[in-house]
This record gives structure tokens, C-alpha cells and sequence, in this order.
């Protein structure tokens, strides 16, 4: 019996889907809930798996888009694994044994390879099944990919070092002669390079990212207020509770749990910034879904805390390193990303001092957060260093006037630069 492997339906608002990559060649046996395969949506990355014992029969390759409900393999039942060597006649002289070759203690051929590390390889020319995976179960990472291209560049530059063939690990490279030495770079240019281009298609994650960004600054009326927080308080606060904090609840007291708690007491002052507009009506929502923007290597995702309005600092920071988890190692749901009100964005962690974030629809507004830096300022007519932060505050003005997106934004410096303010919800 041959059973069809379907696209399965992975959300009310999702129609296609790209084949990530298959854990199981074509013509290999498979077992029943086994992995057989990774699909990329325009949310999140989804395994596929066997429903039964058999024989796979791929039809659909890698990178393809594919309908929802569409069959791109099948799993015949009744097969059974192809035989690649027969024995040899009665009286054939045997043949002379292969020679032994070297085998990497890792291989990872048989593994998924993630997007980036799919694209990266063909890139650099590497060979995936030499490299050591230092990834979840064995898997390749993207920086481990990095690690043996850099490898390879520094093995091929001349010197006394060993030369490292392209996706040769460290431990398993050949000494070789030294190379003549190399000829002057010109200004402008780097060894190897040369003037080619290289035609890439879109992840469908990165494709919907920018449907969704357009569709922002086309659809929507944004402006954007700033302002900037004394972090002074919270820093102490954290150097004094950081210890007793990790060791009762085993995660880092970070500041997105700060920030989460003062933007959940300014949207109770300010709901119209948690609203939704629904055609010429205003959709107001008296609980609060906060979206925590992070980043993966297969592009921004912003995984949603439901009913955060009930959750203590320790719960948000514990479920923020739970998402992040489940985003790095592709286990984040359309669930987990779906009825954000509201959305938080620090791209203060890659070094951005200031920054206009776009709006998530259907959301009204959306906070971000940036870096901290050490500043001069005034206080009390005296001039002290404190260490500061810009936030920026991007608003739909259909809904939201400039007054209220002001007010919610002092609103959060009041909360962040008095935290006993958010114990006492004032």
C-alpha cells in the first residue's frame, strides 16, 4: 500500500510552504513517526513526519514551494529497501579490496541542514559531510560552517600553516609545501576574489517578512515619537538580585522583564495603542499579548506572550528564553507566533543607539528598545554619568494621536526609571 505524504495545514492564513530539507533520501526506508521532513512557512520551520513503515518515494526537492494539502512524496508500505551490491557469480575471481580512506569522526550528510548553512556551503565551496556538527544531535551550524571556510582561507594564504582542503575540519588537515608567496592585493580586493554573481531565491520566512514590512509602510499612517531612560535603577537593581534571582527561578534577570511590565501598565493607561483597527472600527482588547521580537538565522520572528498582564518578571523571563529556545532549534508553532497586541523590539543587542521600528499589523504601535551608553546628563542642576537609553515608539496615527503615543512613552520611562512602580501598578 502506498500512503501519501501531504503538505499538512499549518494555519488559517498560510497557503504554501517551501521544502526545507528531507532527513531521508529518496528510495531509503523510513519508520513510522519518524522525521522525514523540514518545511519552511512564512512563520516558522515544521517537521513532517512518516506515518508508517516503508519505502520513501520523494517527488518534491528541496527549496520548492509546494500548496498546502499537496502530496510530494509517498511511503509504499509494501517496498522494501533497494539492494546496491549482488553477490559474486560462482567461480568470479574476487576483486582487489578498495583502498582505506580517511573518514571524518562526524558525518553529517544524513542530518538536515538549516537554510543559512544550505546556503553558506555552495557559497564557500565547502563539503558539509567533513565538517563536525556542533549543533543539536550532531547538526552543522552556521558558524561552524564560518569556522572551516575561515579554516580553509587561512590554510590556502602561504606560510608555515598546514594547508586545510575546503571543508576540512581542524585535526584533519593535510601538511603541504609552502606555496610561492602570494601576489600584492590591490586596494579594493581580497584573495579569492573574483566578479561573480550569485542568484539566490528568498526563504519563504524571508519573503513573508517582506510582504508583511511593505505592507506596513503602505498601509499604515506610522509616525514615531522618542525618548530616553535613566537605567541607573534597574542596573543596581539587577547587580544587587542577579544571584538570588538565577539561583531560585534558573534564568538571567535581564531587562525585557522590566520593560515588558512598564509597557503593560502604559497600555492599561493608554489602550487605544493595544487596539486594532477593523475597517472604520476600533477592535479594543482588554488583555495583553506581547510580542518579543527575536532573532534566528532564518530571519525575525516574534514569538507572542499570552496574557502577559499575569505574569511576574521571573515568568516573562522564562518564557522569553523558552521561545528564543524553541525558535533556535526550529520548534516554535504558529501558535507561539499568532494574537500579539502589542510588540517589544531591542535591537540595542546588535548596537543600534537609535532606530524606527516598523509596525507588526494588525497591531497600532510597537516599542523599541536600543543601547545602553554611558552619558552626561543633568540631574538636579548638577551634571552626573548615567547610563542612558533611547526608546522609540512607532504609533498608526489613524488610531493613536501624538499625545497619547508621548504619554505611553513617558509612561514607560516613569515605570523603567522607578521600578517600585511596577510592583505597585501606579
Amino acid at each position: 500500500m502506498k500512503i501519501e505524504v501531504k503538505v499538512p495545514a499549518v494555519g488559517e492564513s498560510i497557503t504554501e510552504a517551501t521544502i526545507g530539507s528531507w532527513t531521508k533520501k529518496s528510495g531509503e526506508a523510513v519508520k513510522r513517526n519518524e522525521i522525514i521532513l523540514l518545511l519552511e512557512t512564512d512563520k516558522a520551520s515544521v517537521e513532517v513526519v512518516a506515518e508508517n513503515d516503508g519505502i520513501l518515494q520523494i517527488s518534491a526537492e528541496s527549496g520548492q514551494v509546494v500548496k498546502i494539502g499537496s502530496t510530494v512524496a509517498v511511503i509504499d508500505t509494501d517496498g522494501a529497501a533497494p539492494v546496491t551490491t549482488a553477490p559474486p557469480a560462482v567461480g568470479a575471481s574476487k576483486a582487489p579490496p578498495p583502498p582505506p580512506t580517511m573518514e571524518p569522526s562526524v558525518t553529517t550528510t544524513a542530518l538536515p541542514l538549516s537554510p543559512a548553512v544550505q546556503r553558506i556551503v555552495p557559497e564557500k565551496g565547502l563539503n558539509p559531510s567533513v565538517i563536525e556538527g556542533t549543533g543539536k544531535g550532531g547538526r552543522l551550524t552556521k558558524g561552524d560552517v564560518l569556522a572551516a571556510s575561515q579554516s580553509a582561507n587561512l590554510g590556502s594564504s602561504g606560510g608555515n600553516s598546514p594547508s586545510i582542503a575546503a571543508g576540512a575540519t581542524s585535526g584533519k588537515s593535510a601538511i603541504a609545501s609552502s606555496p610561492p608567496a602570494p601576489s600584492p592585493v590591490l586596494p579594493g580586493t581580497f584573495p579569492g576574489a573574483a566578479m561573480e554573481k550569485q542568484l539566490v531565491p528568498m526563504t519563504t520566512i524571508r519573503r513573508r517578512i517582506a510582504e508583511r514590512l511593505l505592507e506596513s509602510q503602505q498601509t499604515t499612517a506610522t509616525l514615531t515619537t522618542f525618548n530616553e531612560i535613566d537605567m541607573t535603577k534597574v542596573i543596581e537593581i539587577r547587580a544587587k538580585y542577579k544571584d538570588k534571582f538565577k539561583e531560585k527561578y534558573g534564568v538571567n534577570l535581564g531587562f525585557m522583564g522590566f520593560f515588558t511590565k512598564a509597557a503593560i501598565e502604559a497600555l492599561k493607561a493608554f489602550p487605544a495603542v493595544n487596539a486594532y483597527v477593523v475597517g472604520n472600527n476600533i477592535e479594543y482588547h482588554n488583555y495583553f499579548n506581547i510580542g518579543i521580537a527575536v532573532s534566528t538565522e532564518k530571519g525575525l520572528i516574534v514569538p507572542v506572550l499570552k496574557n502577559a498582564g499575569n505574569f511576574s518578571i521571573a515568568q516573562i523571563e522564562l518564557a522569553i528564553r523558552d521561545y528564543a529556545t524553541k525558535a533556535r532549534d526550529g520548534k516554535i508553532s504558529i501558535d507561539d507566533l499568532s494574537g500579539g497586541t502589542f510588540t517589544i523590539t531591542n535591537g540595542g543587542v546588535f548596537g543600534s543607539l537609535l532606530s524606527t521600528p516598523i509596525l507588526n499589523p494588525p497591531q497600532s504601535a510597537i516599542l523599541g528598545m536600543h543601547k545602553m551608553e554611558d552619558r552626561a546628563v543633568v540631574i538636579d542642576k548638577k551634571i552626573e554619568v548615567r547610563t542612558m537609553m533611547y526608546v522609540a515608539m512607532s504609533y498608526y496615527h489613524r488610531i493613536i494621536d501624538g499625545k497619547e503615543a508621548v504619554g505611553f512613552l513617558v509612561k514607560i520611562k516613569e515605570g523603567v526609571e522607578d521600578p517600585e512602580r511596577l510592583l505597585l501598578e501606579i
